[in-house]
């Protein structure tokens, strides 16, 4: 239940991000044959964890939920949201597609929330979902 939770400030959500980044990269880095897919599978389950929150959202306290009925994201929503974050993560080892692609969906991504009232993303609105502090 969403009621008296505020929209989480895009500061909050780029924090808890990164801080998802650097357990994908370390994912990657710890176990080298697999990690790169343990880092990918996280990315794309991390917001159904812990009642809709990943670790990094965890840590920062923010939580998904459904934007229509304010219940906890689950899997299936943490898999559509963070589907473009995916596809992003899929171009890492090409050749300079693996910088570019990757910084233009970062930053369209950026954009749309800072653009939108309710500071919901491309993955948000394709999920339905939006973040809170809380």
């Amino acid at each position: 239940m969403s009621e008296g939770l505020l929209k989480a400030s895009l500061l909050l959500r780029v924090m808890a991000k990164a801080l998802d980044f650097i357990v994908i990269a370390a994912a990657a880095k710890l176990v080298p044959r697999v990690g790169f897919l343990a880092g990918l599978a996280y990315l794309l389950i991390s917001d159904g964890l812990f009642d809709g929150r990943s670790i990094g959202k965890k840590i920062i306290h923010l939580r998904v939920v459904s934007a229509a009925s304010g219940v906890s994201g689950g899997f299936r929503a943490s898999m559509i949201r963070n589907a473009p974050f995916a596809a992003a993560m899929l171009f890492l080892n090409i050749p300079l597609a693996g910088l570019i692609f990757p910084s233009l969906v970062l930053a369209f991504e950026f954009l749309l929330a800072l653009g939108n009232s309710d500071g919901m993303r491309l993955g948000d609105d394709l999920a339905g979902t939006k973040v809170l502090e809380g």
